[in-house]
């Protein structure tokens, strides 16, 4: 796997500084919930009923089969049994198996994508540089992996060794509108990808911001960072009136303020 630090990108050459945009914040959600809401705020942005959209939550325990799944990818036998809770949903997203659960903050941006950029490709190297930004505020130097998506550290567990993925990403582009997105692992239990290929990838180690700090970190400063750094990578400034509870009108969610989540 041959893998490269990342280099700044030039500055936003696709958008336009200062679009207004909104941050919903929702502590912990169940998948098929943030699914039917990422649709429904997919339809309220292709209307242009609202802005582009920032949706950072925690998941309950789950595995999720993004389109290049393949059956070895996974151990059936692990999910099915129930072990650890978790739940296993076929997705439409891009990539393969996948963890998500407590401790790991998960972004779905909701943005119309020729704004910002010429296509898909693009598209992820700029949500991998908003990871590499977040990233280097705790001193954790990124690297991307040449034909795999995602975020890339020194393995504390092998320094040495190949590198560790720290961050997922797997997308979907409906009507040049996106859905998905990102996987950041800070403080998440990193047993069950232990029983699983994540992302398809064989002998792929998967790490945490919590492993290579070898301390705690507080979820609420990552998510305040990562909104930061999206809206600087994106050109988007973040309306005040962008905190609150995301319509739940069809979902069954808990969901709340974050003061300070964008200043």
């Amino acid at each position: 796997m041959e893998t490269s630090s990342l280099p700044a990108l030039p500055h936003r050459p696709c958008s336009r500084p200062g679009r207004p945009g909104v941050v919903l914040s929702i502590p912990l959600m169940d998948y098929e919930a943030a699914r039917r809401l990422q649709w429904r705020l997919h339809d309220e942005r292709l209307a242009d009923v609202r802005p582009d959209t920032l949706v950072l939550l925690e998941h309950e325990p789950v595995l999720t089969l993004g389109r290049t799944t393949k059956d070895a990818h996974w151990n059936g036998s692990f999910a099915a049994s129930g072990d650890r809770g978790l739940r296993v949903i076929a997705s439409e997203r891009g990539g393969s198996v996948t963890y998500h659960g407590p401790g790991q903050v998960v972004g779905y941006p909701i943005v119309r994508l020729r704004q910002f950029c010429t296509g898909p490709k693009a598209y992820m190297r700029m949500l991998e540089e908003v990871l590499i930004r977040v990233l280097s505020a705790w001193g954790i130097i990124g690297h991307r992996a040449d034909k795999f998506p995602g975020v890339w550290v020194n393995d504390p567990a092998d320094p040495a060794g190949p590198l560790a993925k720290i961050a997922a990403m797997g997308v979907k582009i409906a009507r040049g509108v996106t859905l998905h997105g990102f996987a950041l692992n800070v403080t998440v239990d990193l047993a069950p990808f232990a029983g699983i290929v994540p992302c398809g990838i064989d002998g792929c180690h998967v790490t945490s911001m919590a492993n290579v700090l070898r301390g705690e970190v507080e979820l609420h400063e990552v998510r305040h960072r990562i909104a930061r750094c999206f809206g600087d990578v994106f050109g988007l400034e973040w309306q005040d009136a962008s905190l609150q509870a995301p319509p739940a009108a069809d979902v069954n969610i808990r969901a709340r303020h974050v003061p300070g989540l964008v200043g």
